[in-house]
């Protein structure tokens, strides 16, 4: 049995909470959060004890590992911590808000010999991993040109009753780094890294520091090209949507499966009718389907067990974060940025 500690009083920790109680040999034995009356509320729901204290909390036991819910700008500094009391760290996305910090956190982890994971639910998506192996071998032929829409909406009250959301301290940005984010990595995922951006940002609708438009072109290592929009500011919020067109056809891939294949050669893929993730990301933050967050810590007590290495780990969790501090940088400078200088 493993004993999991949930970081965070917010709604991501109670996803990750729902999720624990699936997973077979998973058991939650405590919570930690500086707003009492909700970690008190997440232990009374699901188990374990509440701590208003990091250092208390680090001090339990059992604990074999950390589910880290928090503000994104608290991931690396609490998951370092947890690592020098030789706990496993799972950390939901962004593993941190700079690549500074995510190289802090990988290099701690290593040194105290612990696993890091980071959730990116996207590459355990029934037809997310059908799609990544469409494209290994080949069946999309060179790829061309890539357009992903991340067009979501979030009202006022999203920020206004958020102490940290659209922070660039603790949130790292907004649009992009928060909802985007999934996006982004999964355009690494499937189509490898990307070599130059170029990218335009506005605050249009919400009273926050940071984004909640932008719109970035991205040249791929591989030769593709691609456009990524990420938004909280279309109403009423339309689900994500990928297209890709490579020399042998085109697949449109929508919310988490494959809706269209317009492919040269005949291919057993077969089109869903129904989304395999119900969650309504596109128009609300809540999550009623934890279906990827269990398959996450499924994988993540596996890599503990077989001491093999999630399928996103610190280093893959890295990715994400250099793209969009490169998209980040080109929108402020108001020109291109080459990864490999940024």
């Amino acid at each position: 049995m493993f004993h999991i500690g949930i970081i965070g009083g917010g709604g991501i920790s109670d996803t990750h909470a729902r999720a624990t109680q699936q997973v077979e040999d998973a058991k939650i034995v405590c919570f930690f959060g500086t707003n009492h009356d909700k970690v008190e509320q997440l232990s009374k729901t699901y188990g374990g004890v509440a701590y208003s204290d990091f250092g208390a909390f680090l001090n339990h036991e059992p604990m074999d590992a950390v589910m880290i819910g928090s503000p994104s700008g608290l991931h690396a500094d609490q998951g370092i911590q947890c690592a020098c009391r030789g706990l496993h760290v799972l950390v939901d996305k962004p593993i941190d808000v700079t690549v500074q910090k995510a190289d802090e956190l990988i290099a701690e982890c290593k040194n105290e010999g612990v696993k890091l994971g980071v959730c990116f639910q996207d590459r355990f998506a029934k037809d997310g991993v059908r799609l990544k192996h469409l494209i290994e071998r080949g069946g999309l032929g060179k790829l061309i040109i890539i357009s992903a829409r991340v067009k979501w909406y979030r009202p006022p009250e999203y920020y206004n009753n958020s102490r940290w959301r659209g922070q660039l301290a603790l949130d790292g940005g907004g649009a992009l780094i928060n909802q985007g984010v999934h996006t982004v990595d999964l355009l690494l995922w499937l189509f490898g890294d990307v070599k130059r951006v170029y990218a335009k940002s506005l605050t249009a609708l919400h009273n926050i520091e940071s984004e909640d438009t932008l719109v970035a072109t991205l040249e791929f290592e591989n030769g593709a090209i691609g456009t990524l929009e990420a938004a909280t500011s279309v109403f009423p919020g339309y689900d994500r949507r990928v297209e890709i067109t490579g020399s042998e056809g085109t697949i449109i891939f929508e919310h988490d499966r494959i809706v269209r294949a317009d492919l040269k050669t005949p291919s057993p893929l077969e089109l869903e009718t129904q989304p395999q993730d119900t969650n309504r990301s596109s128009s609300s933050p809540i999550v009623s389907d934890v279906t990827g967050h269990k398959r996450i810590l499924e994988d993540f007590i596996n890599a503990i067990k077989t001491d093999g290495q999630p399928r996103c780990d610190g280093y893959e969790g890295r990715r994400s974060v250099t793209l969009v501090q490169a998209i980040y940088r080109s929108a402020r400078i108001g020109q291109p940025v080459d990864l490999q200088l940024s």
